[in-house]
């Protein structure tokens, strides 16, 4: 039983603190469309997700409407590509197919054009990796990720080398649109099958049929219930930020279980991550801030991020029944009013960015860069970034964006969520030579373990 404090402070979590259920996503498996006819391929997959997902849209918004809860984005994963399209090698009809279907149904985005290459790439997969441009080109609503690397595996070279080359020429394919085709492109290490976010979602082989996983969002009202105590020393700061995360989490798990009742389909996951927005009072550099910082990006920023980090998801795992994705704190640039800010500013760099990943959720996000940044040094970032999450046995990605004809000193607005970015400048050294060496950088020591 709710309380009447509890009920108002959460009406007032809602109304005024940017409270939201970020993305209910349907995950869905694909394997039963696979098929060595690319036509049928394609129609078996628009057939199953349009199917499943039927009613996905009206169930959301008749909960937004009864429980008052906005829910942000409606989203469908599915089972990477590579793997549905290998027996016809029609990716790209497929990928046509998967934007159709996510239209019909009116949803946001649809994942899972991707690829799990951390420690070598068939021959087909690295046909479907060339296959990325042009994809994420034609379409509009179709996401991609790859998983280069992992704690088990080390990380695969040849595969950083090749997302650098394909980033830079998906950058140029949507070049009148700010190369934000490369928004809709994340390269992981140690990617999680049952991540509810884009662009990085994809349906894992152990997800089963069909599941539910919900996301859910409150940068704001931990900023807010921080600012109310100004006395607190850090370890309340922690217990504050704990309770706080408890309560979202409640409410991501009644939407997330409403949603699999109304659908029929198996409750999966409750993604805690605090995703900020454009909007102010939705922020994460600000909670930073809150803690003690006079801008994120100073020194103590990545100890702030690491105590938030841990206190999220210390909240947020009594409050559902199965907590997974990624959950923690996400630290897009164009999509955080604060990072927005300290980036216009030179308050925070790209390398600071990459300290803080070592603790944050997920890795360097949303980061505009200069459209002539070479593709070695688009890989040699993805490289750093993998290595993190090897060492740290942790989630990381990259989602930069090269964006054509800008330099430093220019801006992008990618609209809506996405948000505004400066250009960001990136260290001039060159990894070619590094790069081009290719292989595998095998896995730490610590993942010898059975």
């Amino acid at each position: 039983m709710f309380t009447e404090n509890e009920i108002i402070e959460t009406i007032d979590m809602l109304d005024n603190r940017h409270l939201d259920v970020r993305t209910v996503t349907a995950a869905l498996s694909l394997l039963d469309c696979i098929d060595s006819s690319g036509k049928r391929c394609a129609e078996r997959v628009y057939d199953k997700i349009t199917r499943v997902c039927e009613k996905l849209v009206p169930v959301c918004d008749m909960l937004s409407a009864r429980y008052g809860v906005k829910i942000v984005n409606k989203r469908i994963s599915v089972t990477p590509v590579s793997i549905i399209g290998s027996a016809s090698g029609d990716f790209i009809g497929i990928a046509k197919a998967l934007d159709r279907a996510g239209k019909a149904l009116g949803v946001d985005f649809v994942g899972g054009y991707s690829a799990l290459v951390q420690k070598k790439a068939t021959d087909k997969e690295s046909l479907f990796l060339d296959t990325i441009p042009e994809a994420l080109s034609v379409t509009d609503i179709v996401c991609s990720s790859v998983n280069v690397a992992s704690s088990k595996s080390g990380i695969n070279l040849d595969a950083v080398g090749k997302l650098g080359t394909i980033i830079k020429d998906l950058a140029y394919r949507t070049r009148n649109n700010n190369s934000f085709g490369c928004g809709k492109l994340v390269v992981f290490c140690n990617a999680v099958d049952d991540n509810p976010f884009m662009a990085g979602a994809f349906t894992g082989l152990s997800e089963g049929e069909s599941t539910i996983n919900v996301g859910v969002s409150g940068p704001g009202v931990v900023e807010y219930e921080i600012k109310k105590h100004p006395d607190y020393d850090i370890t309340q700061i922690c217990e504050l930020i704990k309770r706080t995360a408890f309560k979202i989490t409640r409410l991501g798990s009644l939407i997330g279980n409403e949603a699999a009742k109304a659908l029929s389909l198996t409750p999966g996951i409750v993604d805690l991550s605090l995703a900020p927005t454009p909007a102010i009072g939705d922020s994460v550099a600000r909670i930073l801030e809150s803690i003690g910082l006079s801008s994120v990006g100073s020194c103590g920023t990545t100890a702030c991020l690491a105590l938030l980090n841990d206190a999220v998801k210390k909240g947020g795992v009594m409050a559902a029944d199965k907590v997974g994705g990624l959950s923690g704190a996400f630290i897009p640039v164009s999509e955080d009013a604060g990072m927005i800010e300290a980036a216009r500013g030179g308050k925070i760099t790209v390398e600071k960015l990459e300290a803080m990943t070592a603790v944050c959720s997920v890795g360097l996000d949303m980061i505009a860069i200069p459209g002539d940044t070479s593709a070695a040094v688009i890989s040699g970032i993805i490289a750093d970034e993998c290595a993190i999450g090897m060492i740290n046995n942790k989630t990381t990605a990259v989602r930069v964006i090269p964006v054509y004809g800008k330099a430093v000193g220019d801006e992008v607005d990618f609209g809506g969520l996405f948000g505004t970015a400066p250009i960001m400048p990136v260290n001039a050294g060159d990894p070619a030579a590094f790069i081009s060496r290719g292989g595998v950088i095998p896995p730490p020591v610590h993942s010898y373990k059975n």
